[in-house]
């Protein structure tokens, strides 16, 4: 039993308490709960942060993000930046709770000093328990007592030369105060570069066999990325050949346009817009936003990145977004190892998305699979950045890798598929699927910033 002779605080038992010492203490707990029965529900709370949206000061790779001390499983941690103090990690329980003991697990690289806190607005914090002696391993705090939306471990002292580690940090306690905004998990399926001039009577008809892996997912809704039909867009074209496979499910379909939307001799967009109608101009505009679960999507329009118009909009509509993460897409990658390479117009976009803290990218314009490391506008590779993944596999011929950009991590060129993207209300992973079924890629697990 961790002991202060000083003014009174909650009770921190460490792992390294002497066998004797525990035996003494369970007694007299034991005999505390039969004469105090609330204190004895209070210790059956149950564990009330375990998948709750997580954001840490910083991490030390992706892979050891803050979503990993609340996934219930010890084989994984959240890592800060090594060397710095201080450094926290907080979790959003979704509403007001009480919490009533908070229970952490750590690695080798400990906090020696560190406080407990709690807070309604993410702002304002309330200390629940503070360590000036910490030694590592696991710091159970009991009999605490606070209310709030927001819990927060915040380090001010390491223990070790590294920085802070934790496989886990569960909080209990009673939720109170509302009904979580999140909605759960959906799947999302994605790509770009789709109905090339054939139909399923061709055997190397490749659009058709992506419809048909794309609906046995059976996903919450569809994505494109542009290029959506070959060559020009034409109306006609979409009827005849969009609109036999991928227009299967038109009405869960949130597409963007790519430059072969643009060279319909009627008009730029003008077959693209007759056949999606409401579909993708939702807004009256070709850019568009929505919201499922824990998530806003915003889809663009590439093709008219300079116009002010737009850039406006995407400043206004991050402005009023609330929720907590943020996906966007479109037709050309500013990154990509593919035949087109790089595009600069989406710069400027980048740089919007990365200010409003921005996850996921999604484009297409190349012909092939390509995931990159979470980067910065720039290219620099940081755990803060936006991950960016090149889909343009969904029917289209396929383009040769070319100049292999830096921070990409998987490439992929030949197997036609989509992406299937899986969402929760902290984060997102995927795969990259072929039309056998087979899966060809899987990203790491990512969390929300």
């Amino acid at each position: 039993m961790h002991l202060n002779t000083q003014a009174p605080r909650p009770v921190r038992a460490s792992n390294r308490t002497m066998g004797v010492v525990v035996a003494a203490v369970l007694l007299l707990v034991g005999g505390l709960i039969l004469a105090n029965p609330e204190r004895a529900g209070a210790a059956a709370d149950p564990v009330i942060s375990r998948g709750k949206a997580a954001t840490a000061s910083s991490s030390e790779t992706s892979a050891l993000g803050p979503q990993n001390a609340f996934d219930g499983d010890q084989a994984t941690r959240w890592a800060s930046a090594e060397g710095k103090d201080p450094q926290w990690i907080r979790v959003d329980l979704g509403a007001d709770a009480t919490v009533s003991r908070v229970k952490l697990s750590w690695e080798a690289a400990y906090a020696k000093v560190y406080r407990v806190e709690i807070s309604p607005d993410g702002s304002t914090w309330t200390r629940l328990a503070n360590e000036t002696a910490g030694n590592g391993g696991t710091d159970d705090w009991t009999a605490l007592s606070g209310k709030g939306r927001y819990l927060r471990v915040y380090g001010t002292a390491r223990g070790t030369a590294y920085g802070y580690s934790l496989h886990e940090v569960e909080v209990y306690g009673t939720p109170g105060g509302g009904t979580p905004p999140g909605t759960g998990a959906f799947t999302v399926v994605a790509a770009g570069d789709i109905a090339a001039q054939c139909t399923a009577s061709d055997s190397g008809c490749a659009h058709p066999k992506t419809a048909a892996l794309a609906q046995r997912i059976n996903p919450k809704f569809y994505l494109t990325m542009g290029d959506n039909q070959y060559d020009d867009a034409r109306i006609a074209d979409y009827r005849a050949y969009y609109d036999k496979s991928w227009g299967v499910f038109k009405d869960k379909t949130h597409p963007v346009p790519g430059n072969h939307e643009t060279y319909d001799p009627a008009g730029p967009l003008s077959g693209y817009k007759s056949y999606f109608g409401a579909v993708a101009y939702p807004q009256g505009k070709s850019y568009y936003s929505f919201n499922e679960g824990n998530w806003h999507f915003i889809a663009l329009d590439s093709n008219s990145f300079d116009q002010k118009a737009q850039i406006d909009w995407l400043k206004a509509d991050l402005a009023a977004n609330g929720k907590q993460c943020i996906a966007a897409y479109w037709h050309h990658p500013l990154y990509s190892s593919g035949g087109h390479g790089n595009d600069p117009v989406g710069r400027p976009v980048w740089n919007i998305l990365y200010g409003a803290k921005a996850d996921l990218v999604l484009n297409g314009h190349d012909h092939h699979y390509e995931r990159f490391a979470p980067q910065d506008p720039n290219g620099k590779a940081t755990s803060d950045g936006i991950t960016e993944i090149v889909g343009g596999m969904g029917g289209a011929e396929p383009y040769e890798i070319e100049n292999v950009q830096p921070n990409s991590q998987k490439r992929i060129s030949g197997p036609y598929g989509v992406l299937k993207l899986d969402f929760t209300d902290s984060g997102y992973s995927w795969t990259y699927v072929d039309t056998d079924g087979k899966t060809q890629d899987t990203s790491p697990k990512y969390t929300c910033h």
